[in-house]
């Protein structure tokens, strides 16, 4: 069942079902605001909407999902619901993503590239804290 912050937005955006479908949608939006295309390794996803004059974007998978961004050593869990609003280079608002720094979890808020150039990207934690990781660490493997 969708949050009420998605139930707000559904009205006007793209919505799309089925994991295959769901999945290619997601990584065509990152790459449509210059974001790399791996930031999203979901399973099973079920809804992918995006209600563009927002900027409000989400995804419904059936479970929780953990991964680990091999390249980085750094683990994150995406909860069954993750929304965020977008804009170019930059995700924010963020729910449902959770990264571990040494035994705790703190949910990712934000994530932009500043400068494409640097050729990396920045993690912000609902504490303040941020980190910057090079975005090759989250592109998709060929």
């Amino acid at each position: 069942m969708a949050s009420q912050t998605i139930q707000s937005y559904r009205n006007s955006a793209e919505i799309y079902n089925g994991d295959a479908f769901c999945k290619k949608k997601s990584i065509q939006l990152l790459e449509e605001i210059g974001l790399p295309n791996g930031l999203f390794p979901l399973d099973d996803i079920e809804e992918f909407g995006y209600n563009r004059e927002a900027g409000f974007v989400w995804l419904i998978q059936k479970k929780k999902k953990d991964h680990t961004f091999k390249k980085i050593k750094r683990a994150v869990s995406y909860a069954p619901e993750v929304t965020a609003f977008v804009e170019n280079g930059k995700m924010k608002k963020m729910t449902g993503v959770k990264t571990k720094e040494l035994m705790l979890w703190l949910s990712v808020v934000e994530m932009y590239i500043e400068d494409p150039s640097s050729k990396k990207i920045t993690f912000k934690t609902g504490t303040g804290l941020s980190d910057s990781f090079p975005v090759s660490a989250f592109e998709l493997e060929e």
